[in-house]
């Protein structure tokens, strides 16, 4: 009975399901799984994705900490030789070495821990590999970067492939990050005195000098070449551009080594001013000679052959170059100014960026800039500096110091780590001394030949053996190295990249290393060494100060200087009456309360500020800008000395 009301009055009773019934619940019940699955799944990815940024970050902490702790370790060392003033090694061969040991470890003391066992896949490209590649694997979209070329024997290695490659920088690093400090460094502590007095020859050895070095070394390294062809030495192609190129990039010499014992012995003003000078300005020749050199591509199916319209225009885009990046550099310089004298931290960090975006605002214009920004260094020492308030002058000096001395020990610990980490070096035993025989020879042939011309024209003659010091001062160092290091795509940039990490160890450490002794060997004079080495110096200035400089500077102090700064003469007193509503326009309140008490600094270039007089209507100024009848002297001639740079 019971049961018989339960199934009436209650639920019915369950049937048995069919087929379909329980293939959808099947398949519900797999949806179900399979979307726990898949939600795990993608909490597993994460996962495993977090895990390993944070593990790329610890690698890349980890990574500057060693160049960190490599700068640190180089500046007690630092400490230390000048402590026991010991000269035989400068801090950039030192650098070089604890870069030197630290690469020995990460290649060989690290072990390869390889997680790649497989045959990796192959495949055929008509073209060379892309810089991103895009994949579809099963309906998701996946980009790949194109990291480098993994050395085929060390395909395994991925792991330890990975942290040799973080541990390389991207060129543009150095290009954009630390050489700009170092050029406007170089610019803006220029030392004018003698610098100026010099510029004829600075000017020779750095333009004329630079280009014969360039084609005598690029022509040896032609032969050398077609000698490692002949005797089968030669794997890849190497075309007679590629030689000058290489010809190019190791003619830039940096002899810091030989300029800071220069500086701490106070040796020959002149000898440091012709050596600085030149290296200087032949980094700007060089990197825009190898861009020239680069740009260089002849019509038809052989774009390796001479020809005359494509050199013509190389030497256009030399020229085009060069100038565009000398006025862009000396224009931001120019325009340079800040208005902020009661706040000289904004001032000090105004001026810095603005300098900086020089090189940038170059290099985004298609310009060089290395050479805007050593312009721009030497025009806002010479204009925007006398503008700054006295906090940001020495803020601005002790700012580019700190960053000119570690962005040059970094790339010269870098040096040291690159001869062990970058993984397609090529070396090449004919090539590497057949380099060291062309840069002597191109060196010796920019010198010696070159003295001789300039000694024709110069009553202070470049003596034997200045000629013989700034021989063996040739060193090269950060700018070859940074634009070796710029392309290695091909085999040819890759062996010109171990070439030149050989050259600059070998000049740093044996011509730097000897230069205190090469000194005394040549009796080079040392100016704490000579009875009053400052009045001789100044006299030597006034006497032969180039005669290019000496018109530049009447101008310059009495019409640039007015406008751009607040010393020289006021434009009152230097521009004819007719234009005295232009003067007093753009002549300044501070410029009257100066005049009495600022004193050019480069009025020592010249034989004397009352040598140099003009007349203008009843009134005679001299270069001081002190103002008289004409009467006063009318019994005064300009002196008549004999000018030479």
């Amino acid at each position: 009975f019971h049961k018989r009301c339960w199934g009436r009055v209650g639920l019915k009773r369950r049937r048995k399901p069919d087929g379909a019934e329980m293939m959808a619940a099947w398949i519900l019940l797999s949806c179900a799984w399979g979307q726990g699955m898949r939600a795990e799944d993608f909490a597993m990815e994460e996962l495993a994705t977090e895990k390993e940024a944070e593990e790329s970050h610890r690698q890349d902490s980890f990574n500057m900490l060693t160049f960190i702790l490599l700068l640190t370790l180089t500046i007690l060392t630092i400490w230390l030789f000048k402590h026991r003033r010991v000269r035989f090694l400068h801090e950039t061969g030192l650098a070089m070495i604890y870069g030197l040991l630290v690469g020995v470890i990460l290649r060989y003391g690290i072990p390869a821990n390889s997680y790649h066992n497989k045959t990796p896949a192959s495949c055929s490209l008509r073209e060379g590999p892309t810089s991103t590649l895009l994949l579809n694997v099963s309906g998701k979209f996946f980009e790949y970067t194109l990291k480098g070329e993994i050395n085929s024997r060390e395909i395994h290695n991925v792991e330890q492939n990975d942290m040799l490659r973080k541990v390389t920088f991207d060129p543009e690093v150095f290009f954009n990050i630390l050489l700009p400090p170092i050029i406007f460094h170089a610019g803006y502590s220029l030392k004018k005195r003698h610098f100026f007095r010099n510029l004829g020859s600075i000017i020779t050895y750095a333009f004329l000098g630079t280009a014969v070095s360039c084609f005598v070394i690029g022509n040896l390294m032609y032969g050398v070449v077609k000698l490692m062809q002949a005797v089968g030495q030669l794997t890849g192609k190497f075309y007679y551009t590629d030689c000058l190129f290489f010809g190019a990039i190791i003619s830039a010499t940096d002899p810091v080594t030989v300029l800071a014992i220069f500086n701490e012995l106070h040796a020959d003003g002149d000898l440091y001013a012709l050596l600085f000078g030149e290296s200087v300005m032949n980094d700007a020749v060089a990197i825009v000679l190898s861009s020239s050199i680069v740009a260089y591509q002849p019509a038809g199916a052989n774009t390796h052959q001479f020809d005359a319209s494509a050199f013509f225009k190389s030497v256009g885009v030399f020229l085009g170059i060069f100038s565009g990046s000398f006025v862009m550099g000396a224009a931001t310089g120019v325009v340079t100014f800040t208005k902020l004298h009661c706040f000289p931290l904004l001032e000090t960090a105004l001026f810095f960026l603005m300098s900086w975006s020089t090189f940038l605002l170059a290099e985004a214009c298609g310009f060089t800039g290395v050479v805007a920004v050593l312009f721009c260094g030497i025009t806002q020492a010479h204009y925007t500096y006398n503008n700054l308030s006295e906090e940001s002058t020495k803020r601005t000096k002790q700012l580019f110091e700190v960053l000119h001395f570690l962005a040059e020990n970094f790339i010269f610990s870098y040096m040291g780590l690159a001869l062990f980490t970058f993984q397609n070096h090529i070396f090449s035993p004919i090539f590497i001394i057949g380099a060291f025989i062309a840069i002597f020879i191109g060196r010796a042939l920019n010198i010696y030949p070159l003295s001789f011309l300039l000694n024709l024209g110069r009553r202070h003659k470049i003596k034997g053996n200045f000629q013989h010091m700034m021989m063996f001062a040739g060193l090269r160092g950060a700018m070859a190295f940074a634009l070796a290091i710029r392309d290695t795509a091909t085999y040819a940039r890759q062996m010109m990249f171990t070439t030149t990490l050989l050259i600059v160890f070998f000049t740093v450490w044996v011509f730097g290393g000897g230069t205190t002794p090469m000194l005394s060997w040549l009796h080079i004079r040392l100016e704490n060494q000579s009875d009053g080495p400052q009045a001789e110096g100044q006299s030597k200035t006034k006497q032969e100060s180039a005669w290019l400089f000496r018109l530049w500077y009447t101008f310059d102090h009495n019409y640039l200087k007015p406008i751009l700064t607040h010393s020289g003469p006021p434009l009152t007193s230097t521009l004819p009456s007719y234009c005295g509503p232009l003067a007093s326009c753009l002549t300044t309140p501070r410029a009257y309360e100066n005049h009495e008490q600022l004193r050019d600094p480069d009025s020592d270039l010249i034989r004397g500020d009352a040598d140099l007089t003009f007349t203008f209507g009843d009134t005679a100024i001299t270069a001081n800008g002190a103002s008289a009848p004409s009467s006063v002297f009318s019994s005064l001639s300009f002196p008549t000395h004999v000018w030479q740079s």
